[in-house]
């Protein structure tokens, strides 16, 4: 289908827009002016006033400023490729001075530590959680040093994230920080596969030093879960230098994940660009996803060499020379044992690989991560932490399907939503539940549906009915009859 653009990102400013009531978007249907809907928003204002979760305040500019040159260092890692005690700590003096600039900030804007969001309070029983594991823990100076090491901070930089990040152009600036790595980490694996640089089992492209990329997996699974943002960009860009731009970059990540040899990256590439094909191709959804699927069949077999044989182990283990297809096989296995023998807290997080394994290895799995290290009921909080703003993106997508005024938040939704989905099938690969990946995403993930709810002075509400769910399929949304209103 094709869509037309009101304009191509623009700036977002506090939104002061009142929530109408049903009757007037009813009347916007029946035919009613502009005029008919702007007195039903005024009559709006003076009868009550619209939920404080629904409208940004302006301010954290500094704390927004610090958060930026911290997710810089993060990416960029300057202590491992220019070691010095400066460079080492200087993450860690950037993210407090963030701290020191959001606590008082947010207490004068809205007299909490926080907006009062779904995901922060699953975050924080995450957390809660992971704490109250460590008395219980089998060895519990691992326990804490996990604990209170990347994990805790991820933690506090998430809430920091949903609550700083209040306008467009600053989602743009996180967004655009994490394209540019998962780029510059594409080129680079490209270039070493070029230059026979193959470190890794030697037919593999290595990660980027030794943190959240010196894994090729980890690397790998970032790519994946930026994949998507490029794509989305794509769509919702005008000009043809923009989306040659963005395609290239959408081009070159595809090239990295293939010469990562990563198995759940490529699971999660191809999930996800199933997904997307549906999504933006909606009138030819069979078409387009053999498409895909048949493209996904060509690079099997026309990939470098040992690519099909090491995808093909991930159900036929024996194909692996390396056996580590086997080795994670059981070791999902193991830690599934673990978690239902501990099912209440775990044995503590990070004990499993030298208190549990077999081998002396990680769960190669989050899900199982979480629930043999945390519990149970550790393993509901962080699946409902993905999966809560994933619905509430598919709620933003539907809601801006047919409205070209709106075209940029429908786009960067189903990005998200990919991304999401990218991380959800990569990890289940990976042990990674306690790093920084999904806290970014669900960070932006948030902060689109508060850009939305701002814009729009709606709040983003996913409950429904099954009795309405098909007469709402039938029924233009809010942001169509007010579309069809002015344009009337």
């Amino acid at each position: 289908m094709k869509r037309f653009h009101h304009d191509d990102y623009p700036s977002v400013r506090p939104s002061q827009a009142q929530r109408a009531p049903k009757d007037v978007h009813e009347g916007n249907r029946s035919g009613n002016s502009r005029d008919a809907a702007v007195t039903g928003y005024q009559a709006q204002s003076v009868i009550g006033k619209v939920s404080n979760e629904a409208f940004l305040k302006p301010g954290h500019a500094f704390s927004y400023t610090a958060l930026f040159i911290f997710t810089v260092l993060l990416y960029a890692r300057p202590g491992e490729f220019y070691p010095s005690p400066i460079t080492a700590s200087i993450a860690l003096a950037v993210g407090l001075i963030t701290l020191a600039f959001f606590l008082p900030t947010q207490l004068v804007l809205e007299s909490r530590l926080s907006a009062p969001l779904r995901e922060v309070n699953f975050v924080l029983l995450f957390g809660l959680l992971g704490m109250l594991s460590i008395p219980l823990a089998i060895n519990r100076f691992e326990a804490w040093h996990e604990f209170s090491g990347t994990f805790i901070r991820c933690i506090v930089m998430f809430v920091v994230i949903v609550n700083v990040v209040r306008t467009e152009a600053r989602l743009k600036g996180l967004l655009f920080l994490a394209l540019v790595s998962a780029v510059w980490l594409s080129i680079d694996a490209i270039n070493e596969y070029r230059l026979g640089l193959l470190t890794i089992d030697g037919y593999r492209a290595a990660g980027k030093g030794g943190g959240i990329f010196g894994n090729t997996n980890d690397m790998a699974l970032h790519v994946v879960t930026i994949f998507p943002i490029a794509v989305a960009l794509l769509f919702g860009s005008r000009g043809l230098a923009r989306r040659l731009l963005f395609g290239g970059c959408a081009a070159v990540m595809i090239a990295a994940i293939i010469l990562s040899y990563s198995r759940g990256a490529f699971l999660g590439l191809v999930v996800v660009s199933i997904f997307l094909a549906m999504k933006l191709g909606r009138r030819r959804r069979l078409e387009i996803s053999l498409v895909v699927l048949s493209i996904t069949a060509a690079v099997i077999l026309f990939a470098p060499d040992k690519y099909g044989s090491r995808l093909l182990s991930i159900f036929f283990p024996s194909l692996d020379p390396g056996g580590s297809a086997s080795e994670r096989r059981g070791e999902l296995f193991r830690s599934i044992y673990v978690a239902l023998r501990h099912p209440f807290l775990g044995i503590g997080m990070g004990n499993y690989q030298p208190e549990m394994s077999y081998k002396g290895l990680v769960t190669h799995n989050s899900y199982t991560q979480v629930a043999s290290e945390m519990g149970l009921a550790a393993l509901v909080c962080y699946t409902a932490f993905i999966v809560s703003p994933l619905r509430k993106l598919a709620r933003i997508a539907r809601d801006t399907f047919a409205a070209p005024d709106y075209s940029r938040f429908y786009y960067l939704a189903l990005g998200l939503q990919g991304s999401l989905i990218a991380y959800m099938i990569s990890s289940f690969f990976l042990s990674v539940s306690y790093n920084w990946y999904v806290f970014y995403l669900v960070g932006y993930a948030v902060c689109l549906r508060r850009l939305y709810e701002a814009k729009t002075g709606k709040l983003v509400v996913v409950e429904e009915k099954r009795s309405e769910r098909k007469s709402n399929l039938l029924r233009p949304s809010p942001i169509e009859s007010e579309a069809g209103a002015v344009r009337a």
